[in-house]
């Protein structure tokens, strides 16, 4: 009964961590004083601008009180992460992995991949991670993608495309996959490049059930002309170029999504695409 008591407690000290901020009582009940009132302390930065001195003290009075504790780290690091003092933010990161690399790994890793294209280094982090914990190593921050997806785009920008399909098939066939906003986007897109256009189509039109998007409208044209069909070439070109300007596309606040299209690329493709059928 003890142990089945510390595994909740543990787990709900995990949960709350991927959420935000940590239930403070679980460092209570682990006989952690120290976290506790470190965490307690920092509870404080509610109601500040990420950004301000206030929020940077409150932490900084938390990491005082318990040197490792390393969500305070973590915290710290996202106003530098944001204002573009990347050398601080990962100063503070480090230092966070090298606290709690089970908790900090899968986030350092995404942001390898989402702000620097860090390919490599995010490799190192997911696949870390994943070594570490025998269940599902979970989501990016902003919840778009499963960290396994992350994994093989990551490949795939490193020219490894059958090892980035082989992921994500793997991990689409996971039993109760919570399908990403994107992820048989990136499946067609990979086997676009790859010349299996009738898988490619496949996935699009998954993805089009899922999440349609200007994007998917694109890749479509793409696999469509590859398969010498004019007609549904310049047809999805069309519907890209319509949902393009709803607003219907890929997006991030902060970077420009892998596998992004452009109206410039649509429209350029629709001349070509109506100059070759009207000559």
């Amino acid at each position: 009964m003890k142990h089945r008591l510390l595994y909740i407690i543990v787990l709900i000290l995990v949960v709350n961590k991927l959420m935000g901020q940590p239930n403070c009582n679980a460092f209570l009940y682990m006989g952690d004083s120290l976290k506790y009132e470190a965490c307690k302390t920092s509870e404080g930065i509610e109601g500040h601008y990420q950004f301000s001195s206030e929020f940077q003290k409150v932490l900084d009075d938390a990491i005082s009180i318990d040197p490792s504790y390393d969500y305070a780290y973590k915290e710290k690091s996202v106003a530098y992460l944001k204002s573009g003092d990347f050398l601080t933010w990962k100063k503070l990161m480090d230092k966070a992995v090298e606290l709690n690399p089970l908790e900090n790994l899968g986030y350092r890793g995404w942001c390898r991949y989402q702000f620097f294209r860090d390919y490599i280094g995010a490799i190192e982090d997911i696949e870390r991670l994943d070594d570490l914990i025998n269940y599902d190593i979970g989501t990016s921050a902003n919840g778009d993608y499963h960290l396994q997806i992350a994994l093989a785009i990551c490949y795939k920008a490193l020219g490894e495309k059958s090892k980035a399909i082989e992921i994500i098939e793997t991990q689409l066939s996971e039993e109760d996959y919570f399908i990403g906003k994107y992820d048989y986007l990136h499946l067609g897109v990979l086997y676009l490049e790859s010349c299996e256009y009738e898988k490619a189509l496949n996935a699009f039109a998954i993805q089009a059930k899922e999440n349609d998007l200007a994007e998917n409208h694109y890749y479509l044209a793409l696999s469509y002309k590859a398969l010498n069909n004019q007609r549904e070439y310049i047809s999805h070109l069309e519907k890209a170029k319509e949902m393009y300007n709803q607003g219907r596309v890929m997006y991030d606040p902060y970077t420009h999504p892998y596998d992004k299209v452009y109206l410039t690329d649509i429209e350029n493709n629709l001349k070509t695409a109506y100059n070759n059928t009207y000559e």
